[in-house]
């Protein structure tokens, strides 16, 4: 069984949408097997998005996953990261299906609600961080 991390961000913590993402994971099949809802250090953010570190972006990408709560989960199921990955939607929310999570529930690029591992190493290497 293929295993990925998922997150929801302080946005979607903060609009009460915690219930709604967790139910989607489930009715997909997805198994969720671990779940927290901490507040992201700075040493958690910059691990996190170490590949974006020294880009103009990146300071506003801390900052925001640092400005409250986040809920992280570990799902597990056949696909996991690419079910979950269609679930959540694009990146950014104007290219997002109508029913995912992005595009449903999404303001903008920045404030996108949810994170999901783009792949089953990226996936290890966030479970890592968080858990």
């Amino acid at each position: 069984m293929e295993q990925t991390f998922v997150m929801i961000k302080p946005d979607g913590v903060q609009r009460n949408l915690v219930g709604e993402i967790i139910s989607r994971f489930e009715k997909k099949g997805l198994k969720l097997i671990a779940l927290k809802m901490i507040h992201v250090t700075r040493e958690m953010a910059y691990a996190h998005y170490q590949e974006h570190v020294g880009k103009d972006f990146f300071d506003d990408l801390v900052s925001y996953i640092m400005s409250g709560p986040v809920v992280a989960m570990v799902w597990e199921g056949p696909g996991a990261v690419q079910a979950a990955r269609s679930i959540i939607g694009a990146t950014n929310p104007k290219d997002a299906d109508p029913g995912s999570i992005r595009g449903m529930f999404a303001t903008d690029i920045t404030h996108n609600i949810i994170h999901g591992a783009d792949s089953v190493e990226s996936a290890e290497r966030e479970m890592k961080i968080y858990f």
